[in-house]
C-alpha cells in the first residue's frame, strides 16, 4: 500500500484501543449481476404510500419513475373499493410495472453509521452491501472509512455508477488518516482537511482532539462543505464535550458520549474507578453504562439549558441505540434468530468474548452490568426523545459488525429502539430518510417520495407502522386461521436509482455465502464456553 492515505495514524489506533488488523482492506464487491433497470418508465401500482415527510399513509397510489426520477405520485382510489382505472397513469409497451396492491411504499432508508467491516471480521463487501440493501438501506454514511480512503472512494464511485449491488456511499474519513504521525497544529489540521476534500471525501469522523486542532479542522470542513461527526471517545472528551463541539460548528454527534459530560453539575470528569483501564474493554463499556446517571436529572435546569443550546446550534444526534443493546441483555442479542442463517463464521468468531477484539467485552458480564445499562438507556432515551420533541434532528445509524449486531438486521433493531424511546413510527421513518438526507445535504434529491426526487424506495407487503418487525429479513411471526405460525413481511423490493432489486434474492445469496463458508470450515455456531 504505497499511497499513505490508506494508513491509519498510530495515534488514532492507540486512542481507540483497536488493533491495526481491524482496518486492513476487505474484499471489494464484484460487478453487479442483479437488479432490473433503470427503466425509461417504471410504474409502481396500487401501493399505500408512506412518503417520509411525516405525513400519514395514503393510498392506493401509482408512482411513476422515468429513468431515475419520480415524475408522478397519483392517487388512484380509496381503501376498500375498486381502483378507478381512468385515474391511473398510462403505460406504454416499454413500461415496467410492479403490482404493489396491498404493499407499503417507503423512501429508501439511510444508515448514518454504517461500516463495511474489516479483515478482523472477514466480511466481504458484497456480503455487507446485500444485507444492507435487503433491509431497504439505499444510502450509507461510512464513518472512518477504515478500509482506506481510496478503497472506500472506489466503492463509492462504483455504487454511484451502479456497477455493484450496493447502497450509495458517503465516505467520512477518520481524522488524521493518511497523515504522517499525529496532527498537532491548526495549520496541519486545515491542510489535512483540504487534502481529503480534494480526494473526494464527503466528511470527517472525529474521536476528539485538542481544541485548537479540532476547532481548525471543523472550521475548514465547514468552509469546504464537508460534513463532520464525532464519537466523543473517553480518551479525548476531556478536551471537548458534546456541547463544546457543537459550539465549534460540529454538524453531528454519533453514539452519545460527550452528552452526559456536558450535563455534569458536580464533576468535570467521568467517575472512573481506580483500577480502570480504557484498553480493558469490559472496563470501558461497563463504566459507560453508569455515565448517564452521573449527569443532571432529566428536565432539570441544567439539563434543559444544555439541550436548548444544542438545539440552537442545530447539531444532529445519531444515537446508534442498537449497537449497545447487548449490554442490557446479552443472551437475547447473542441468540438472535438470524445469526444461524446469515452470520459468517468469521464474524461470529469476532463477536465472541475476547480481550483483543473491539466490542467483544463480555469478560465477566452479568446481571449488575445489564441492570446499569437498562437504567442508562432510559435516561438516554429521555434526552433523545425530548431533543426530537423540541425540534431537534435525529437520524438512524446501526454501527453493525460489532457486539452481535448484524448488518441490515441491526438497522431495523434501531427502528424498534427508537419506538421504545418514544418516537412514533412516522417519526422513525422521517428520521430514517428525510432527516438523514438533510445532514447529507441531499434532501433536494433523497429522503422523500415526491416528484423530482431520485427513485430510492422500499416495498414491503405488510404494514410496518403496525409492526416494525415486518422489515426484518426474517419477517414477523403471525398465527394463521389454522393455528399455524407463519411469517409475514420481509422487504420485497429495494429500489435504488430506479433499479429494482429483489430483496429476498439478496438474502438468499447471503445465506448461500454463509452456508458455503460453514461447509468449508466444518463450522457450527456455538455459544461461548459451550459446545452447542
Amino acid at each position: 500500500m504505497s499511497n499513505p492515505i490508506k494508513l491509519i495514524s498510530t495515534f488514532l489506533l492507540l486512542m481507540l484501543g483497536f488493533s491495526a488488523i481491524a482496518y486492513a482492506q476487505v474484499q471489494e464487491a464484484p460487478d453487479r449481476t442483479m437488479g432490473e433497470g433503470p427503466f425509461d418508465r417504471l410504474i409502481i401500482r396500487g401501493a399505500i404510500l408512506v412518503d417520509g415527510t411525516g405525513s400519514p399513509p395514503r393510498g392506493p397510489v401509482d408512482v411513476v419513475v422515468e429513468e431515475n426520477k419520480i415524475t408522478s405520485v397519483q392517487s388512484v382510489g380509496y381503501p376498500g373499493v375498486s381502483i378507478n382505472e381512468q385515474q391511473r397513469p398510462e403505460a406504454d409497451t416499454d413500461t415496467y410495472e410492479i403490482d404493489a396492491e396491498g404493499m407499503y411504499l417507503l423512501p429508501g432508508f439511510i444508515d448514518m453509521h454504517a461500516h463495511t467491516g474489516g479483515s478482523a471480521q472477514c466480511t466481504p463487501a458484497e456480503y455487507v452491501y446485500k444485507l444492507w440493501m435487503a433491509h431497504g438501506i439505499t444510502t450509507v454514511r461510512e464513518p472512518g472509512s477504515f478500509n482506506g480512503m481510496d478503497w472506500t472512494l472506489r466503492q463509492q464511485k462504483r455504487s454511484q455508477n451502479n456497477e455493484i449491488t450496493a447502497p450509495r456511499i458517503f465516505p467520512y474519513i477518520g481524522f488524521g488518516m493518511g497523515h504522517e504521525g499525529e496532527i498537532t497544529s491548526p495549520d496541519e489540521a486545515r491542510q489535512w482537511v483540504r487534502t481529503i476534500a480534494d480526494a473526494g471525501a464527503e466528511g470527517i469522523k472525529f474521536f476528539g482532539a485538542p481544541k485548537p486542532v479540532y476547532a481548525a479542522a471543523i472550521d475548514e470542513a465547514n468552509k469546504l462543505g464537508l460534513g463532520t461527526m464525532t464519537h466523543h471517545a473517553q480518551t479525548r472528551v476531556v478536551y471537548n464535550n458534546a456541547l463544546e463541539s457543537a459550539r465549534l460548528g460540529l454538524t453531528s454527534i454519533t453514539h452519545w458520549y460527550g452528552i452526559p459530560e456536558a450535563l455534569f453539575t458536580d464533576q468535570t470528569i467521568q467517575d472512573y474507578p481506580a483500577e480502570y483501564n480504557y484498553n480493558n474493554e469490559q472496563h470501558r463499556f461497563e463504566e459507560a453504562g453508569k455515565l448517564w446517571k452521573q449527569a443532571a436529572e432529566p428536565h432539570s435546569e441544567h439539563w434543559n439549558k444544555v439541550l436548548d443550546e444544542m438545539l440552537e446550534l442545530d447539531i444532529t444526534l445519531n444515537p446508534t441505540f442498537t449497537i449497545y443493546e447487548a449490554s442490557r441483555d446479552l443472551s437475547v442479542q447473542r441468540r438472535a434468530e438470524w445469526h444461524e442463517k446469515y452470520t459468517l463464521p468469521s464474524l461470529w468468531e469476532f463477536y465472541k468474548p475476547n480481550r483483543r477484539s473491539h466490542g467483544s467485552y463480555w469478560i465477566n458480564w452479568g446481571t449488575e452490568q445489564e441492570v446499569n445499562w437498562k437504567e442508562n438507556y432510559q435516561l438516554w432515551f429521555e434526552f433523545v426523545n425530548e431533543f426530537k420533541n423540541r425540534g431537534g434532528r435525529v437520524t438512524l445509524g446501526s454501527d453493525a459488525g460489532y457486539i452481535y449486531k448484524l448488518y441490515g438486521f441491526g438497522y431495523i433493531q434501531e427502528m424498534e429502539l427508537f419506538r421504545e424511546a418514544g418516537f412514533h413510527p412516522l417519526e422513525i421513518f422521517q428520521s430514517a430518510s428525510l432527516k438523514a438526507a438533510e445532514v447529507l445535504n441531499m434532501d433536494d434529491q433523497l429522503g422523500t417520495i415526491e416528484v423530482g426526487k431520485l427513485a430510492d424506495m422500499v416495498l414491503v407487503d405488510a404494514n410496518p407502522l403496525k409492526n416494525l418487525k415486518v422489515l426484518y429479513g426474517t419477517g414477523a411471526i403471525q398465527v394463521d386461521e389454522d393455528n399455524k405460525p407463519t411469517r409475514i413481511g420481509g422487504i420485497k423490493y429495494t429500489i435504488k436509482d430506479g433499479i429494482v432489486f429483489d430483496a429476498q434474492k439478496m438474502l438468499q445469496d447471503v445465506a448461500e455465502t454463509v452456508k458455503e463458508a460453514k461447509a468449508e470450515k466444518d463450522y457450527e455456531i456455538t455459544q461461548p464456553g459451550l459446545d452447542y
